[in-house]
């Protein structure tokens, strides 16, 4: 089982090439991607813990898809601000907002993704130790991004818990974790997040500045053979892109899947106009990619995301 999607669905800037320009009454950009990918990792549990009630409202609008799978990114509260210790609370408030979706059998795995200052040293591996054994009980997968990491001894670790170990692609400076295609548990995830050397340590850059890329047919094609090795080892695979901007992410998703072999994949129209010339290069367009309203779910009321 291979999934491919993207990070994130709540844009402005992905009405027009993502979405429609302008939003027809009753339109659910949840509900609308989950018609073409098969995966969706979640942004807003890195900035504060679902509520339970959305985590049942985003399980319900997917259910057109039986394949369909989130990702959750893992509350900010145990990745990025380390200054102080957790508490129990925060722990169980992470724990009551994701168990909607696992309870629906949608949560593929919760993202515990850390920063490049994040480095393997000893109060660090500490750190990560309490936070595995907080939510041993869910599926986890551990993205790092320096190059300390990179040590036998930290996947073995990965293996014998069943964690898996989130494979990167990131502008590479030094001390940055290369491209790989490891897996270290049932899962397998890979995580594209471009190649925006100019603004992805740049002090005060907004959001949407460092994740302003479009990789190429021949960069995806760098990807694939690590997509096949990630596949061969694991039960289920994610593959997510995070190059979000203007819907740049959504249209290497789309090219992943045809590339990855997928026959007919299918587009939200306005991608399709948006990225025509890429996506012919590699077989994507036509009718055959063209989904309109007519043919499809019915797509429903967003509610609280």
């Amino acid at each position: 089982m291979i999934r491919f999607g993207v990070a994130g669905w709540d844009y402005k800037d992905w009405w027009g090439p993502v979405y429609p320009a302008t939003r027809p009454k009753g339109f659910d950009p949840l509900s609308y991607l989950a018609r073409y990918f098969d995966a969706i990792e979640i942004n807003s549990s890195f900035y504060h813990p679902p509520a339970p009630k959305s985590a049942a409202s985003w399980a319900e609008r997917v259910a057109h898809n039986a394949r369909f799978a989130f990702t959750a990114k893992l509350w900010r509260r145990f990745t990025h601000e380390r200054d102080e210790a957790w508490s129990r609370s925060d722990v169980q408030a992470v724990r009551d907002g994701l168990a909607p979706l696992r309870d629906a059998g949608r949560l593929g795995c919760i993202l515990v993704q850390f920063p490049w200052s994040f480095k393997r040293e000893s109060a660090s591996r500490e750190w990560l130790d309490d936070v595995l054994r907080a939510f041993q009980d869910f599926p986890l997968a551990v993205e790092v991004r320096h190059s300390s990491w990179n040590e036998p001894e930290f996947y073995a670790g990965l293996v014998e818990r069943g964690i898996a170990i989130v494979n990167i692609d990131q502008p590479v400076f030094a001390k940055s974790i290369t491209p790989d295609a490891k897996v270290t548990g049932t899962v397998g995830y890979v995580r594209l997040h471009g190649r925006n050397y100019e603004n992805w340590f740049r002090e005060n850059a907004e959001s949407h500045e460092r994740y302003d890329y479009f990789y190429t047919k021949g960069e995806l094609e760098g990807w694939l053979e690590r997509i096949h090795e990630v596949a061969r080892q694991a039960q289920e695979v994610y593959v997510i892109t995070n190059n979000h901007y203007v819907g740049q992410a959504a249209a290497n998703a789309a090219m992943l899947k045809k590339m990855y072999g997928e026959e007919r994949v299918e587009v939200p129209p306005q991608l399709l106009d948006a990225f025509s010339g890429a996506f012919a290069q590699v077989g994507i367009g036509g009718d055959a990619a063209r989904r309109t309203d007519d043919d499809s779910p019915q797509v429903r009321l967003q509610l609280d995301d």
